[in-house]
């Protein structure tokens, strides 16, 4: 057989396996198995508009809460071991978060998300139409049998007026 010939049965039995490849690969979503009696609510979501990361420590506890917050309703100066996921399912938070020795202020609405990273110290103050939030808080450590998410903290004094 000469070299002409060689390379195209090559060429012939390679798209061969490349066709078999897709039609595998495409095959196997096919064997998936759905659901039985298995009920998913989902409580909110929110597009994730904030940086960072937030670290998983493994053995420590997850806790997830719903927050409904009145008009001009404040969560008070506070923060939380391992940070908070959080996502606001309706109405207008402005987070005032305590960043060295200045105030950086942030205003998120319906359908956002964001994060609180590990021992940020910051306040949240609803909107005049109040806020319902869900917050994910992992990493929580275990006090007296309890998970505490969060931590009170002093007014740091570098947001004036709050």
């Amino acid at each position: 057989m000469n070299t002409l010939a060689r390379r195209g049965m090559r060429l012939a039995l390679m798209t061969l396996g490349f066709a078999g490849l897709i039609v595998a690969v495409n095959a196997a979503p096919a064997a998936a198995t759905a659901a039985n009696n298995f009920h998913s609510t989902p409580l909110g979501h929110g597009t994730y508009v904030s940086h960072g990361t937030l670290p998983l420590v493994q053995g420590l506890e997850i806790v997830v809460s719903r927050n409904d917050v009145d008009p001009g309703g404040f969560s008070g100066w506070h923060s939380h071991p391992g940070g908070a996921i959080v996502v606001l399912q309706a109405g207008e938070i402005t987070t005032y978060r305590s960043v060295g020795n200045h105030c950086e202020v942030t205003t998120y609405t319906a359908g956002q998300s964001f994060i609180e990273r590990p021992g940020d110290v910051l306040m949240a103050v609803a909107g005049s139409h109040g806020a319902t939030v869900y917050a994910t808080f992992p990493g929580v450590p275990m006090v007296n049998g309890t998970p505490a998410p969060r931590t009170d903290e002093p007014d740091p004094l570098t947001c004036p007026g709050l």
